[in-house]
């Protein structure tokens, strides 16, 4: 084969003898190649940062294509048999199970600076009529000299642009006897910085990554009454080798090892936090940005004990080898402020883009009202009472007036340094109603709460907290969040945050009652409407809890189902959280103790959205996550004939 300069010497030749006559050019010959859509197309690798493989990511390229979050959800649930996506991927990220960013990280085989990159790696191709056959001459150039290849312009073309230059990117494409054509583009890829902050909502409490596995057969708790009379048989967990009655003393550490797995235990962070996919979503729709995500948010967090100050882990990691529990979390505001700050000493220097934030429930203690509506039993009630764990409207009302409007002021104050003082970079995402179905209130009862024989939504007071937080509690949250309806802010301007409350219409037909003829059939054959799904007695429950006659395995937390809000039956089922990392005063004494039997019930996430919820509440966030980082704009791409060659004479 001729060089390529050499070719293109005869063929400059050619046409310009034709422009004299002496060899007509037909129209074809001419234009050739040159009026073809032929346009360079590239993209970022792997671009969700925190995926340490391409083929997760690439996992959620293919579900998202023509597809809502919602709409990938519920194809990689029964993909994976509703056992979840994330349940390997969870042990590749760049963050470890103690919450710690690995730095450097290795992602797809090399060494990265995780919060400061320096390179990413990119995937360039040729788009539209390409002839078949043609070849490509390519050209990079990013200030260190110039990179080529000539090869077949079928192949893509690997490589890893320099972060914080424009790489241009030429290709010469020759087919025969067509005129060849030059197409440039420019290559600068967007490394956006986004950390998630928050409470429950936030992190993705009520979905692990990896939901505990169950056993078939039954496993004894106590209640507060005492006595044989006051035991009950609930689905174990698989793999424990332990005793299952209630006489038994067996390790705890043992017990915790059969659990379920979160990407941090301490605060139950969770890949399906609609925080992580919106980020996620980010990634997958916008090939031209790489995303770094921070996930801070931590379940159970109030804006003092939490966001600004330190807050007590969710639950100790446990593995083979070892627990190991600190008790405590670091203020989510103070782990991001140091990571800013690292990163700013890097070259080169970068900002932080985006924070997503959900927070305010636990600051007017919404786990109380949940309390209050579904413990039933009187001695149980009781002793909650006096814990301080019910709670009631008119205390949450009066925190709702005179506390959070104060609070968030700190929390402007405290992320408007680390936002460049321009707080339409918080993008707040309101919490949906928990309670409605078709459009109304649930109507109560032991149904989704028979998981604990105390438990029964109670109708009066359930009602009254569904109009508590439909008609105060969001609506007030919306006017501090946009500092409107006579809330203080210094500067109502600078001070308001983008808010996002398009999800809540969607959950109005899918709160924790909701039922549907396309529930899993494990869902419409073992979870009684009436609340009667657990065996009675203590002789058949040991060996079969279920009534239905089913395994307790064969329950899928990620299927697709109606409701978009996890009820203690499926907090038990998926999660089963033993509070190993909380106070001593809430501690159990053993494995079989009362105070676990309840908390294990709601502890892993009961009236919190599933992973279907916060795909949805993803859905909402991600265009105005776009909007405020201004994304959509393409590279420019251009396309010319190659400009005749200058003939120089041979050199004697």
């Amino acid at each position: 084969m001729a060089p390529i300069y050499f070719r293109r010497s005869l063929i400059n030749l050619a046409v310009l003898l034709g422009m004299l006559g002496a060899l007509p050019v037909g129209p074809a010959a001419a234009q050739g190649i040159a009026n073809s859509s032929i346009q360079i197309s590239w993209e970022v690798r792997n671009r969700f940062r925190l995926f340490r493989e391409e083929r997760d990511f690439q996992l959620h390229v293919d579900a998202m294509h023509n597809r809502s979050v919602l709409a990938a959800e519920q194809v990689l649930g029964v993909q994976s048999d509703g056992r979840g996506w994330a349940r390997n991927t969870v042990n590749r990220l760049c963050i470890d199970l103690a919450g710690k960013v690995s730095e450097p990280c290795t992602r797809d085989t090399v060494k990265e600076s995780y919060l400061t990159p320096t390179e990413h790696p990119i995937t360039v191709r040729l788009t539209g009529e390409v002839p078949v056959g043609a070849i490509c001459a390519w050209t990079f150039e990013d200030g260190e000299g110039p990179r080529q290849s000539t090869l077949d312009c079928a192949e893509p073309i690997n490589f890893r642009a320099i972060y914080g230059r424009r790489t241009v990117a030429t290709v010469e494409v020759t087919s025969g006897a067509e005129a060849p054509v030059r197409v440039t583009a420019d290559i600068a890829v967007r490394d956006i910085l986004i950390a998630g902050l928050g409470d429950s909502i936030a992190s993705g409490e009520g979905n692990p990554d990896r939901p505990v596995a169950l056993s078939d057969d039954g496993f004894c708790f106590r209640s507060y009454l005492g006595g044989p009379s006051g035991q009950f048989y609930r689905p174990s967990r698989a793999g424990f080798k332990g005793g299952r009655s209630c006489d038994s003393y067996e390790s705890l550490q043992a017990w915790q090892r059969a659990g379920a797995q979160w990407f941090n235990a301490a605060c139950h962070r969770s890949l399906y936090s609609y925080q992580t996919r919106a980020a996620l979503a980010l990634a997958v729709q916008y090939p031209h940005i790489a995303v770094t995500y921070l996930p801070l948010a931590c379940s159970g967090a109030t804006i003092a004990d939490g966001l600004l100050g330190g807050q007590r882990a969710r639950e100790c990691l446990t593995t083979k080898n070892a627990s190991t529990c600190a008790g405590s979390v670091n203020a989510q505001i103070a782990e991001l402020r140091e990571a800013i700050t690292a990163a700013k000493r890097r070259q080169p220097a970068r900002r932080l883009d985006l924070v997503l934030l959900s927070i305010g429930a636990n600051d007017i203690n919404f786990s109380g009202l949940v309390a209050d509506v579904i413990v039933e039993n009187a001695t149980e009630r009781a002793l909650f009472r006096r814990g301080g764990i019910l709670g009631s409207v008119e205390d949450s009302r009066s925190a709702l007036a005179r506390e959070l409007p104060a609070s968030f002021g700190k929390v402007r104050e405290a992320l408007k340094p680390l936002v460049g003082g321009d707080m339409s970079r918080v993008v707040f995402a309101a919490y949906a109603n928990p309670t409605f179905a078709n459009g109304a209130p649930c109507p109560g009862g032991p149904a989704g709460f028979d998981v604990h024989p105390s438990f029964s939504a109670d109708p009066r007071r359930l009602a009254n907290v569904a109009n508590f937080v439909e008609s105060e509690f969001l609506p007030q949250l919306k006017s501090i969040a946009l500092c409107q309806g006579g809330v203080l802010c210094r500067n109502p301007e600078a001070d308001r945050m983008t808010f996002v409350d398009q999800h809540q219409a969607s959950f109005a037909n899918h709160g924790f009652c909701a039922r549907s003829s396309s529930d899993p059939e494990f869902d419409r054959a073992c979870f009684s409407p009436k609340g009667d799904s657990f065996e009675t007695s203590l002789v058949e429950a040991a060996a079969q809890p279920m009534v239905c006659g089913r395994g307790a395995s064969e329950f899928r937390p990620y299927l697709p189902r109606g409701r978009w809000i996890r009820d203690a039956n499926d907090s038990y089922f998926a999660a089963m959280t033993y509070p190993q990392g909380y106070s001593a005063a809430i501690q159990p004494a053993d494995i079989h103790d009362a105070t676990w039997g309840i908390l294990s019930a709601v502890y892993g996430g009961a009236i919190h959205p599933t992973g279907e919820g916060h795909a949805a509440m993803a859905d909402a966030v991600v265009p105005a996550a776009a909007s405020v980082l201004r994304l959509g704009a393409e590279a420019d791409v251009t396309q010319e004939p190659l400009a005749p060659m200058v003939l120089q004479p041979a050199a004697r």
